[in-house]
């Protein structure tokens, strides 16, 4: 059970309360957060914004994780092979249904409160979950045009492995460039978009297997891309289950490697504003 400090005045002679274990800073005009427990609830640096909705709206940022973790978790145990699993089309609602519209609604949310980062993390789950899913539905034919004889699916046609394959290769590079971001924010954040994008390169590389006919290697590679990505989702939940205890003002003091204080410090700039706000 966390305990308040004694009122004090600041500098401006705002009289306000303190409450460093959640990082909550209480003023007679609203309730502001320390910029580390910011960037560990929304996963972004806290900078000023015009208007208030982070106070009005709440906190997207676990819905978006919800609909990516449970779509990573099916995918890469179906990759793995448990229980003898094969094949996406009995799932498919998660390419559709679960991922994307999670992530989408969370990604308004964070452009409607400002959280750049967050919003470009949950846009592009989103399109990659809606667009790896077409390749999973077997109504659409897509591997019809390599079709032969021998193949009649063109499911293993060299030509069509190797498109999927070099689709993977761009969004293994489009992951890369994100974890590069994500070193300013926290290891845990980092770790799941170092592993998602050699899990995409991975995957990859089964396709680039199966194009040449090695079937065996192939489902070698599948599997560890899998594995990569299950240790992603594990990461995506654990994240998950601090966000949601830090909102429902569950006192945790679970790890997540903040990286932030190896980049210049913004508090500075921050209360300066925020000052500003109060008097207006």
């Amino acid at each position: 059970m966390s305990t308040q400090s004694e009122p004090a005045t600041s500098s401006n002679g705002v009289r306000v309360v303190g409450d460093e274990e959640k990082g909550l800073h209480r003023t007679q005009t609203g309730v502001t957060m320390s910029p580390e427990l910011f960037e560990k609830l929304y996963l972004t640096p806290k900078v000023p914004h015009v208007g208030d909705n982070n106070r009005r709206f709440a906190n997207p940022t676990a819905l978006g994780f919800v609909g990516f973790v449970i779509s990573t978790f099916t995918f890469s145990i179906v990759c793995m092979g448990w229980g003898g699993a094969s094949g996406f089309s009995p799932v498919v609602g998660i390419f559709f249904f679960v991922g994307p519209v999670l992530l989408l609604f969370a990604m308004v949310f964070e452009w409607i409160m400002g959280n750049f980062f967050p919003m470009m993390v949950m846009g592009l789950f989103a399109v990659f979950w809606l667009s790896f899913g077409m390749l999973q539905l077997p109504t659409l034919q897509l591997a019809a045009p390599y079709a032969t004889d021998a193949d009649p699916t063109g499911l293993a046609s060299r030509e069509y492995n190797a498109v999927i394959a070099l689709y993977l290769i761009v969004w293994g590079f489009a992951l890369f460039t994100f974890f590069i971001f994500t070193c300013k924010i926290n290891a845990v954040f980092a770790t799941i978009f170092l592993l998602v994008s050699l899990g995409a390169w991975v995957l990859s590389g089964a396709y680039f297997r199966a194009s040449a006919g090695d079937f065996d290697g192939a489902g070698k590679l599948q599997k560890a891309g899998g594995a990569l990505l299950f240790i992603v989702a594990l990461l995506g939940w654990y994240m998950c289950f601090i966000i949601m205890a830090g909102e429902m003002r569950i006192t945790l003091s679970l790890p997540v490697g903040d990286l932030s204080h190896l980049w210049p410090k913004t508090d500075v700039e921050l209360a300066a504003v925020e000052q500003r706000e109060h008097r207006d």
